[in-house]
């Protein structure tokens, strides 16, 4: 690809000083409620623990082989209370959508309904175990047939693969299905062609597919380059991958003219599925020539985002690549109703599939959360969501776009987010000045310098779970930090004041990282 950053600028990293805003400094550290907790190499000890453990036979039989270890693993311990303590005091630190608004535009921070907890909750498919007797977990085979089945209505598309664990590992089952068509007719292609506002994963998956990847201009209003696209469509291009509304917030309103032009030199379409929550219920991606799109389950359908285990990101397909869906995937019996698991030892039922992805078939709680979500909001619910989702930005952009600059701001309504740059900053400011500063203001910041078609980018993605108090809130605190970066306050550079932790040296840290605790 061309360079992404075509004019050269990168944000200033520059870490705060130390101190408490003239305040007292305290003997512990604390400051009020606000707690210091160190890390626990540093409060731990060896000589205890908050379990009592028998004392081992050192002579007892052991399975380990030569790989028994034979010195003491080195893990401090801290007593019960003290374990609570720790663990309670850096919850405290963790800012959370339950706590307030994330402006999080591109990553969907939404409101995660208790109603899908306690589904995912239920011992049926909390406890059960993905190599248990496929006769004993029917239910929980329905379930992730059922959710393919309404992500397949709502897409507009005949088939979905369950498999992949988040959306960059469904963009891999969408590219990887492509270059299996491509080359089941003997036609293995070369190029991969990617707007140049695209999510860097796009791009990246490409690669690693081993495509050559080539990027797409944009137009001035923020939408992808026609023309330029059709000029440069031929016999190599194996596939274009568009995301839709795109990441400049905007729907892509040629979006059939470009897939027809596509299929009509022999490629395919993949679309990132990332931002479907503005279109959901309103926008089939199959009517718009969709031949593969991932949907991330954590920004649409309002499971939890990351939290350390495995995601999910189920893959649309259309009928063109429908064969090449990668294993395992679920099929209803016709002779009794039964569910059972399409895998290795019966593959040819699948197809001229492109093999497995994942040791297993998706992960259970992302699926009950999900179908849970969709279940309990109806087509109609799920409608209002993309309406709402699509209000609130519109809302927040224009309530900004007096003093701050919106550079698709005249490209029309946006969809799911509302796009900002750094234009006009004074005193050196910059979009990270502007990012630490709503920390102060009790906010996690937006998505910065991103995307890169933008200078200084700001994304907003207030979602439709945002009532307009919130958000009003939420404007208030953004113009005022706004209105500082233009006067240029110098006290912004310093910010934020008010965090457990002051603005650290990110350079510093990137380029000479402290992975393991020295002592």
């Amino acid at each position: 690809m061309n360079a992404p950053n075509k004019s050269g600028w990168k944000p200033e990293m520059t870490h705060a000083e130390s101190g408490f805003l003239g305040g007292p400094v305290t003997t512990t550290g604390n400051r009020g409620l606000m707690l210091e907790e160190p890390l626990l190499f540093e409060i731990g000890r060896k000589d205890v623990t908050g379990v009592d453990l028998p004392d081992v036979d050192a002579k007892a039989p052991t399975r380990f082989g030569g790989l028994a270890r034979n010195e003491a693993i080195g893990l401090v311990g801290l007593t019960e209370p003290e374990t609570v303590r720790h663990y309670t005091r850096l919850s405290r630190q963790n800012y959370g959508i339950d706590l307030g608004f994330f402006p999080l535009g591109s990553c969907t921070m939404k409101h995660n309904p208790r109603l899908n907890e306690k589904m995912a909750r239920l011992p049926g498919f909390a406890d059960i175990h993905p190599l248990a007797p496929q006769s004993t977990v029917q239910g929980a085979l329905e379930v992730v047939h059922q959710l393919g089945h309404w992500l397949c209505t709502l897409t507009g598309m005949p088939a979905v693969a369950m498999s992949p664990k988040a959306g960059a590992h469904g963009e891999l089952c969408g590219i990887l299905a492509i270059r299996a068509a491509h080359e089941a007719r003997g036609d293995a292609r070369e190029v991969v062609l990617v707007p140049e506002s695209a999510h860097g994963t796009n791009p990246a998956t490409a690669a690693f597919a081993n495509y050559r990847v080539e990027d797409i201009p944009a137009t001035p209003e923020g939408r992808v380059d026609v023309a330029a696209l059709k000029a440069r469509l031929g016999p190599d291009v194996a596939a274009v991958m568009i995301t839709n509304p795109n990441t400049c917030g905007l729907f892509e309103k040629d979006f059939r003219e470009i897939a027809d032009a596509v299929h009509a030199i022999g490629g395919y379409v993949y679309c990132d599925g990332a931002n479907f929550n503005a279109i959901v219920g309103k926008v089939r991606p199959g009517d718009l020539g969709v031949d593969a799109m991932h949907i991330n389950l954590h920004k649409t359908f309002s499971t939890p985002h990351g939290g350390g285990g495995p995601g999910s990101g189920p893959v649309v397909l259309s009928e063109a690549l429908a064969p090449y869906a990668p294993l395992p995937f679920i099929r209803q019996s016709a002779d009794d109703d039964s569910f059972y698991l399409v895998e290795e030892e019966n593959r040819e039922e699948s197809g001229p599939t492109f093999g497995r992805m994942t040791a297993f078939h998706g992960q259970m709680g992302m699926f009950t959360r999900a179908l849970t979500y969709i279940l309990s909001h109806g087509a109609d619910g799920l409608k209002q969501v993309a309406e709402d989702a699509v209000l609130n930005a519109n809302y927040i952009l224009r309530s900004m776009d007096d003093i701050l600059h919106a550079p698709f701001a005249d490209s029309g309504p946006c969809m799911h987010e509302a796009l900002f740059g750094d234009k006009d900053f004074g005193g050196g400011l910059t979009t990270l000045d502007v990012a630490k500063g709503l920390i102060d203001e009790g906010y996690h910041p937006m998505t910065v310098y991103f995307p890169l078609v933008v200078h200084g980018a700001m994304l907003v993605e207030p979602t439709e779970t945002e009532s307009k108090a919130g958000i009003d809130q939420f404007i208030t605190a953004f113009r005022a930090v706004v209105e500082r970066a233009l006067a240029g306050d110098e006290a912004l550079k310093q910010a934020p004041y008010y965090s457990p932790r002051r603005r650290l040296d990110e350079t510093g840290a990137a380029r000479k990282p402290k992975l393991a605790y020295e002592g």
